[in-house]
């Protein structure tokens, strides 16, 4: 599904976070919110997935408005890529990700035979089919964020949501995560803190500050030394690698 934003505006108390948020996902693109913490990502994040709710403005899935649509069907089409959060429960990687099921089944209804190839499919995808059977207190941060984005692609969304997937991960498993996302071929929109990986892999790019959006276009219209200079209060060059096109940052020295 598209996602659509209009003119949003989000308060924390008697706080104005997010002020006036206009943005757009649709064709199976993948878009990146980048900006400085306490930007406002993460709380624009929170109302699109109805964790929070917006003051006013609107959100759409397509042409529905978001408030109107069930919240089991909301499950059914959007998935939430966080950070892993332990918890007292040690369940093994397979059946955490079997939970992404959850929004399509019926009250009481038990997993079929599809449910489990679904889950072997995204074990595959991710990397861990050999860690099936392993307990989650067992694995590395970055296998456990792989467990979590495995869980998302089971629940089979047409849209992903994701707030700071790949934080604090060596540099092999952002690779890795924003890789599998890439290529899964959906709608996608992720708060990421790594402006030349959001270069590598994402379509899109919205610039937030102070709760609004700066600057948006594709990634080489707006990661521009000028750009990253009103949003970061930095100076830097950008350059683009010819062989690759990819773009790399060298910050100054302050």
């Amino acid at each position: 599904m598209n996602l659509t934003v209009e003119n949003v505006d989000i308060f924390l108390g008697a706080k104005k976070i997010v002020k006036g948020i206009d943005l757009h996902v649709a064709n199976h693109s993948f878009a990146a919110l980048l900006g400085p913490n306490g930007s406002g990502k993460s709380t624009l994040l929170k109302s699109i997935y109805r964790v929070l709710e917006p003051r006013s403005g609107t959100i759409y899935l397509d042409d529905l408005k978001m408030k109107n649509i069930p919240v089991k069907e909301i499950a059914q089409h959007i998935s939430v890529v966080s950070q892993f959060q332990s918890n007292s429960f040690d369940f093994t990687v397979k059946e955490i990700v079997l939970m992404g099921r959850t929004p399509h089944l019926r009250a009481l209804e038990r997993e079929s035979s599809a449910d489990y190839q679904l889950v072997d499919e995204a074990l595959h995808k991710t990397g861990l089919y050999e860690l099936k059977d392993r307990s989650i207190s067992k694995l590395s941060g970055g296998e456990k964020q792989r467990v979590v984005l495995a869980r998302a692609i089971v629940q089979s969304p047409t849209l992903m949501i994701l707030d700071e997937p790949s934080n604090h991960l060596d540099i092999k498993y952002q690779l890795e995560i924003l890789h599998i996302i890439k290529k899964l071929g959906i709608n996608a929109l992720a708060a990421l803190h790594d402006i030349s990986l959001a270069a590598q892999f994402c379509d899109y790019i919205y610039f937030i500050k102070e709760g609004e959006i700066k600057h948006h276009g594709k990634p080489k219209e707006v990661i521009t030394k000028e750009i990253l200079k009103e949003i970061y209060e930095v100076e830097c060059e950008v350059y683009e690698d010819s062989r690759t096109n990819n773009i790399s940052i060298s910050y100054y020295s302050i």
